[in-house]
């Protein structure tokens, strides 16, 4: 107990509910290196099984927006963090984020969670609400709900966060490596207070032990206010490029600035849209009182360019935890495969392929797991772009998402234009189309070993139309399946036996070598 009689703020069991997304899947194993025990809220738990700390949380399934399931994951929970949004636009989403807030500020209080800690966005000063993007006015909102419950609430509110996988930083890094000459948006001329990653996680994790008659809103930013035009010359001259020439055009509107960021960059026009249109503002803080509760140590909070060379080093050296498309896709398919017993019924076209392999079942794994990213599809590049083209001008993530890293899969991350479903390693990846389709799609890749010991690639695509457009569609593209499936199924049993002949040739020539001096 400290001197308020209040329970000391180690060892707090914390809930985290957004554990499978950026931020929340970096906040879980800095609350448990601080000492706290942790619980995670999730709509699909089997998304959180492979990170690192899965084994060290408990896990209860479940949705915000459920009552029910939100009061059984916050028993004997003492501090509970949220870190989810409903992703979108009009009324439907801001409802969504409205029901959720009151449902877990209501609930919190119902189980004596003693704090509640919530992450939002930094607000611009003196602009009234109904003139804010509606990310920003239902952030706002959400933090209000939680400051007038009857739990005390910390409101982190930050602007844009700098980290590797970041989706600010992944907007950034793109758009100055890609474009030594740009058209832009007026809103590069804007001034932010942009904040590191590791400050977030700082603030967020010390936010736990704070007084319980602290109730209020801290804004929390890195020492730098730059303009985002600033940022993208900042960042060139961190990352060793050119100098980048910059034309402000006023007259691009906040949707094709955001189809603009979705051509040019990984992150969709979807999610570019509330991140411009948060830019349209100067968005600095006004106060730095977060420091009276978690005191910044020497040389934090970072300056942009160290939190950009972190950030750098983490992605040239694939060390990247966590990504922006560690969430789910707003819109994306997320049933299961239609084989699961619960699934209802109604066509379901495949396309099956089998190979021989000339080598262990372990290195056609490897080349199964290493699959997309810059290792790519191992069948005719180009249909594969024009296809990820496609999926972005119809608003779609596209192909260029790329992999966290470049050897190995979590089950529930980003994988280009999929999502990766199922993991049993060494045999079999299941992957979900997040392409924008007229149904549901899977591909399926096993590593197989046949009764006389011999290794097998198996692929499966699976395809669950909706409608008569998603019939249409199977039975116009079945004709090149032959080339896609075919080839990729052709390519990759090759790419595991290239792989084994390169790795006993160094072993050929020095037996070759032996021999030759024994002559």
């Amino acid at each position: 107990m400290d001197m308020d009689g209040q329970p000391h703020p180690e060892g707090l069991h914390c809930l985290v509910t957004g554990a499978s997304g950026y931020i929340g899947g970096r906040l879980v194993p800095e609350l448990l290196e601080a000492g706290h025990r942790v619980r995670c809220l999730a709509r699909s738990p089997g998304k959180l099984r492979d990170h690192p700390w899965a084994d060290q949380v408990g896990t209860v399934r479940g949705d915000v927006t459920d009552a029910e399931e939100v009061a059984a994951a916050m028993r004997g929970i003492d501090v509970a963090y949220y870190l989810v949004h409903a992703l979108g636009s009009g009324s439907g989403f801001e409802d969504t984020d409205r029901r959720a807030a009151r449902i877990f500020a209501e609930q919190a209080h119902a189980a004596g969670v003693r704090r509640i800690v919530y992450l939002g966005g930094l607000t611009p000063g003196g602009v009234p609400e109904a003139e804010l993007s509606p990310h920003l006015r239902s952030r706002a909102e959400v933090g209000r709900i939680f400051l007038d419950g009857p739990v005390p609430a910390t409101v982190l509110r930050a602007a844009v966060v700098i980290g590797s996988g970041s989706a600010s930083f992944e907007m950034l890094r793109y758009l100055t490596e890609r474009l030594p000459v740009m058209v832009t948006p007026g809103w590069v001329r804007t001034r932010v207070q942009p904040i590191g990653v590791r400050d977030v996680l700082r603030y967020l994790t010390g936010s736990a032990g704070m007084p319980g008659d602290v109730n209020r809103a801290f804004d929390i930013g890195g020492p730098d206010v730059l303009t985002y035009q600033e940022m993208m010359q900042r960042y060139a001259a961190v990352a060793g490029l050119r100098r980048r020439i910059v034309v402000p055009v006023p007259v691009l509107t906040p949707k094709l600035s955001s189809l603009w960021v979705g051509l040019v960059t990984p992150v969709p026009a979807g999610l570019a849209r509330p991140l411009t249109e948060s830019l349209r503002h100067e968005v600095v803080c006004h106060e730095h009182d977060i420091a009276r509760h978690v005191p910044d140590p020497p040389g934090r909070p970072l300056p942009f360019d160290e939190a950009l060379a972190l950030a750098l080093r983490r992605v040239r050296q694939a060390q990247v935890a966590t990504r922006w498309s560690s969430a789910s896709v707003p819109g994306a398919p997320s049933d299961p495969l239609p084989t699961d017993p619960d699934w209802a019924g109604g066509s379901l076209y495949q396309d099956e392929r089998q190979a021989a392999v000339a080598a262990p079942r372990q290195a056609l794994w490897r080349v199964i797991e290493g699959i997309g990213g810059d290792n790519g599809w191992y069948s005719f590049p180009l249909a594969w772009a024009v296809r990820g083209w496609l999926d972005r001008f119809a608003g779609g993530v596209g192909l260029r998402r790329g992999r966290r890293d470049a050897q190995h899969l979590r089950v529930g991350e980003a994988l280009d234009f999929w999502r990766v479903e199922e993991i049993e390693p060494g045999r079999l990846l299941r992957l979900r189309a997040e392409m924008r389709l007229p149904g549901l799609a899977w591909l399926e890749m096993h590593a197989e070993t046949d009764e006389a010991g011999r290794t097998r690639y198996r692929q499966r695509a699976l395809f669950h139309p909706r409608g008569l457009l998603g019939h249409a569609y199977w039975w116009a593209v079945s004709p090149f399946h032959a080339v896609v499936f075919g080839g990729m199924a052709r390519s990759i049993t090759r790419a595991a036996a290239k792989a084994v002949d390169a790795q006993e040739q160094p072993g050929r020539i020095q037996q070759a070598g032996r021999a030759s001096s024994r002559r």
